[in-house]
């Protein structure tokens, strides 16, 4: 027997009163992906689809590919032993994470205004508590993503990554911020640029806050995401399913959001 509330959600996806909005980049060769100094090791290679058969000697009925793309390629999950902070947690890998938690309420925190004047804008606590004033508390269990239409420069490698002499120039969250979304019981932090963190944050204490801290607390992140400009700031539902690869540190998801129409 099914229950009302889910009857009621299979009727408005049927009617378009709920609608499905996609928050993925596309991928595929021309994704762009992170460049690590060479102090910090291996880089992740550029996405490969090698052909295995289309419809010719080699399956002469079916078409299909095999890939070649790191974990952390495109829109992507990160797991919490995706950092050595979280290394050790228990449930940290993309196999053992409960499915429960790939589905939850969503928070947007819209600064695409003050990234488009500052690259390298950071979310300050205080930034959230404003938020927080207008549209109401983040609350446990939930998402909180940052809208910064960074999604805009996807087609450009040279643009998404936006680095010079200087390192690269992309907004992100600070330290105190990471630590104050924590406080608040959240699920995850995301955001619409390569990672999870600022373009500056190898130079914050910790560094790269948003995955120290985040993957410490067992927590999960989300990059490179798109469209947060369809989102409203809360009563968004977010589905991000990353494969359950085994003793996957992370993985390329469709990430999907439930709104109202």
């Amino acid at each position: 027997m099914s229950s009302p509330t889910l009857a009621t959600l299979a009727s408005a996806l049927l009617t378009g009163s709920v609608k499905v909005v996609d928050l993925t980049a596309p991928l595929g060769p021309d994704t762009p992906v992170l460049y690590l100094p060479p102090q910090f090791g291996k880089n992740t290679p550029k996405v490969a689809v090698h052909t295995i058969s289309e419809y010719n000697e080699d399956g002469p009925f079916w078409a299909w590919n095999w890939l070649e793309l790191g974990e952390h390629t495109g829109t992507h999950f990160d797991a919490p032993c995706h950092w050595i902070t979280g290394k050790d947690n228990p449930n940290n890998t993309t196999d053992t994470i409960p499915p429960q938690n790939f589905v939850a309420p969503v928070n947007v925190i819209d600064r695409s205004k003050e990234a488009a004047e500052n690259p390298d804008y950071l979310l300050t606590v205080e930034s959230i508590k404003e938020w927080e004033a207008e549209h109401g508390e983040i609350e446990a269990g939930t998402w909180v993503l940052m809208r910064s239409d960074w999604y805009k420069r996807n087609g450009s490698t040279e643009t998404f990554l936006n680095a010079d002499e200087n390192g690269p120039h992309s907004p992100g969250p600070t330290a105190e911020a990471i630590e104050y979304l924590l406080s608040k019981g959240i699920i995850g932090w995301g955001q619409e640029t390569i990672g999870t963190d600022a373009g500056s944050a190898g130079g914050m204490n910790p560094p790269f806050p948003a995955h120290n801290l985040m993957h410490k607390n067992n927590k999960y992140g989300l990059a490179s995401l798109s469209n947060l400009d369809q989102l409203p700031p809360k009563g968004a539902i977010l589905i991000a399913a990353p494969l359950k690869f085994v003793k996957g540190t992370g993985s390329p998801v469709r990430a999907l959001a439930l709104i109202t129409g």
